[in-house]
C-alpha cells in the first residue's frame, strides 16, 4: 500500500478514535455531574429534614416552597445533562455511522462535515424535552405531587397511571416505527442523508425526533421512580440502549412493557378500597 494511503487510513482511524473518545468523555462528564447533584440534593434534604423537626413543620412544607429563578435554571440544566448521559450512549451507533460516512467522503475528496454538527442537532431535541420536563417538574412540585423537588411521585394514581401508559406504549405501532429508525442507523443514513452543515444538523434533529418518539414515556417514568434516583436513571438508560442495539431489542422492549403494565396495576391496586 502506498505511503499516502497508509497515512490517510491512519488519519481516518484517528478521527474515529477521536469521535469515540469525545462521546465517552461527554457521557462520563454528564454522569459525574449527576452524581454530584444527587449527593448535593441528599445533603440539602437532610438539612431540610433537620430544620423541619426543629420548627415542627409538616413534611409536605418543602414541596410548597416557590421556585426561584435559580431553581428553574438548575432544574433545566439537570434534566438536560441527564438526557445527554442517558441518550447519547444509545445514539452512539448512529453517530459513529454518520462519522464513518463523513470519513469516507473526505477520503474521496468530497466536502466534510463535523460529526459534532449532527450531535448538536440530536441534543437540541432532548434539550427541548428537558424544557418540557422542567415545567412538568414545577407543576408536580407546586401541587405537592412529588415527595420532594427532585424525588418520586407521592400519588398512586399518577405513578400507576404513568407505569401503565409506558407499558402499553411499548407495544404501540408508534413505538415500533420510531424504534425501527433507531435500530437501523445505516438505513437512516441512506434514506435521510443531507449534505453540508445544515444537512447534518437536520439529520441530527430528525434522528433525535425519532429517538424522542421512541423513549419519551420511559423518560417520564422518572417522575414515578425518582428524578434524581441514579439507580433508576441508569436502569432506564440501559433499557433504552438494549432496545436499540441488542439483536432481540424489539422483544426486550415488549417484555419490559408487560413488566411495566404489571407494576402499574399493582400500584393502582393500592387505591382500591
Amino acid at each position: 500500500m502506498p505511503l499516502s494511503h497508509r497515512l490517510a487510513n491512519s488519519r481516518l482511524n484517528g478521527d474515529r478514535a477521536f469521535v469515540i473518545g469525545g462521546l465517552a468523555l461527554l457521557v462520563i462528564l454528564s454522569w459525574a455531574y449527576l452524581l454530584y447533584i444527587s449527593n448535593d440534593m441528599k445533603g440539602a434534604a437532610a438539612m431540610s429534614a433537620d430544620l423541619n423537626d426543629g420548627m415542627a413543620m409538616s413534611a409536605a412544607t418543602p414541596n410548597m416552597m416557590p421556585w426561584l429563578l435559580m431553581d428553574w435554571v438548575s432544574m433545566f440544566v439537570m434534566w438536560s445533562v441527564m438526557m445527554v448521559g442517558m441518550m447519547v450512549p444509545s445514539a452512539s451507533p448512529m453517530i459513529l455511522v454518520f462519522s464513518n460516512v463523513n470519513r469516507q467522503k473526505r477520503k474521496s475528496g468530497m466536502p466534510y462535515v463535523s460529526t459534532g454538527v449532527f450531535l448538536v442537532g440530536y441534543i437540541i431535541i432532548w434539550t427541548g424535552f428537558s424544557a418540557v420536563a422542567t415545567v412538568l417538574n414545577w407543576v408536580l412540585h407546586t401541587d405537592a405531587l412529588l415527595s420532594g423537588m427532585m424525588a418520586e411521585s407521592t400519588v398512586a394514581l399518577l405513578g400507576g397511571g404513568l407505569l401503565l401508559a409506558a407499558g402499553v406504549f411499548q407495544w404501540t405501532p408508534w413505538k415500533n416505527a420510531c424504534l425501527k429508525q433507531c435500530r437501523t442507523p445505516m438505513g437512516f443514513v441512506m434514506t435521510e442523508w443531507r449534505d453540508g452543515n445544515s444537512g447534518a444538523l437536520m439529520m441530527g434533529l430528525k434522528h433525535g425526533t425519532f429517538c424522542l418518539g421512541c423513549c419519551w414515556l420511559l423518560m417520564a417514568l422518572l417522575f414515578v421512580l425518582g428524578v434524581m434516583n441514579l439507580v433508576w436513571i441508569a436502569a432506564l438508560a440501559v433499557l433504552v440502549l438494549v432496545e436499540k442495539v441488542a439483536p432481540q431489542g424489539v422483544w426486550i422492549s415488549r417484555v419490559s412493557g408487560f413488566g411495566l403494565i404489571a407494576w402499574g396495576c399493582l400500584v393502582l391496586a393500592q387505591i382500591i378500597p
